[in-house]
């Protein structure tokens, strides 16, 4: 059952309802939208205890002004807004907890381009072909498939029980965007469709974000990159981030709202981890390109998915190893399987048997076949 949450008091610049995407549609033309900051949205989620593909709002450049209608947890991420709640600066990058009548506010751009508004319990709009996300020049998705406006009332869906503010993990800050991107390519699918002058240029230019750009992709302005023959190939998909160069050998970054197949020669490919930060850039930024291995961008997109991790652990039931004391000396426990069975730090008051399960244990070379019982037992009375 969900609950009206949000009033929109006035819209913003570009204010709309979106989640991870719109995904297994393509191949009948319909984009994959989205956020255009994966890892902004998801953190956002997860900091309020949403799954991280929730719907939420994507804010660009000048942020709405809302009043909440009943107490819940919010949090904002990406781009520094200048978000504040009742007229005093609200927090970026951590959840917070608002109460009804509340209003929220953003005084702008400081760094960055767009920011990423989560709920408690996710932003409550029809699924449209599995997503929430909003595809405003087809009309679909979203908020009756455009940006809010001024009166529109948004619902979120029942949130998580029993959840605690979240932050950060230890040692990570809030990025800074800046107004300089080094922008980091996997080169391809179609870079033997360019010169070596042509991918040099690439390379080792400096580009500036065009006024042109949007969420289809960034058109980028600077020093013109060489083709072999001529920029049209057999229209192919494009995925995320894809640097295609059309006639006019500047290139153009495909983004979140981008068509689902493009005829013209793809010299490289963004990786994924920096889409997002791309995203953020605003007209007259500058960009630069560096090539990178598939293995390094793989080891970057591990890293960010850790952080994304530690916070969703956060406020987790401890895990502790299951043991058994010979002798005093203890050993861990496994199952038939061969996994360390574990118990987690969690209390229900009753003492019942939450699992049970066949184990054994080694000791001296000889293995001992047992049932472990699972329990939790109640320190309410000592």
């Amino acid at each position: 059952m969900s609950t009206e949450t949000l009033e929109v008091l006035e819209p913003g610049m570009l204010t709309t309802v979106q989640d991870r995407g719109r995904y297994g549609y393509q191949r009948f033309g319909v984009p994959v939208s989205g956020a255009m900051d994966q890892f902004a949205l998801r953190a956002a989620n997860l900091l309020v205890g949403n799954e991280d593909g929730a719907a939420c709002l994507e804010l660009t450049v000048l942020g709405p002004r809302v009043r909440f209608l009943a107490d819940t947890w919010i949090a904002v991420t990406g781009a520094d807004l200048a978000p504040a709640l009742n007229g005093q600066p609200l927090p970026r990058w951590q959840s917070v907890k608002v109460a009804r009548d509340d209003v929220l506010s953003f005084g702008g751009a400081q760094d960055g381009m767009r920011a990423y508004l989560a709920v408690a319990g996710g932003i409550d709009v029809p699924l449209v072909m599995g997503s929430r996300s909003t595809y405003v020049k087809a009309g679909i998705g979203g908020f009756q498939g455009r940006a809010l406006r001024a009166g529109d009332v948004l619902s979120t869906l029942p949130p998580r029980s029993g959840f605690a503010e979240r932050k950060l993990p230890a040692g990570e800050e809030p990025p800074v965007y800046g107004h300089e991107y080094e922008v980091r390519v996997v080169l391809g699918p179609q870079d033997s469709a360019f010169t070596e002058e042509g991918i040099k240029s690439l390379l080792e230019s400096r580009y500036v974000v065009s006024i042109q750009s949007d969420r289809m992709g960034y058109r980028l302005e600077g020093p013109p990159i060489q083709h072999v023959k001529g920029p049209d190939i057999v229209s192919d998909g494009t995925p995320l981030g894809a640097v295609q160069v059309p006639g006019n050998r500047l290139p153009i970054v495909l983004l979140a709202d981008r068509g689902t197949t493009g005829g013209y020669a793809k010299i490289a490919t963004v990786i994924s981890v920096d889409t997002g930060r791309l995203a953020q850039a605003m007209p007259g930024d500058s960009v630069r390109f560096r090539a990178v291995t598939l293995e390094q961008a793989h080891a970057v997109l591990r890293e960010q998915e850790a952080v994304l991790e530690a916070i969703r652990r956060q406020g987790a039931p401890a895990v502790h190893p299951l043991r058994v004391l010979v002798d005093g000396e203890a050993f861990e426990v496994v199952d038939e399987s061969g996994t360390v069975l574990a118990a987690r730090d969690a209390r229900d008051g009753a003492g019942t048997v939450l699992s049970s399960h066949r184990a054994r244990a080694t000791l001296a070379g000889q293995s001992f076949e047992f049932e472990v019982e699972v329990q939790e037992r109640s320190t309410q009375n000592g």
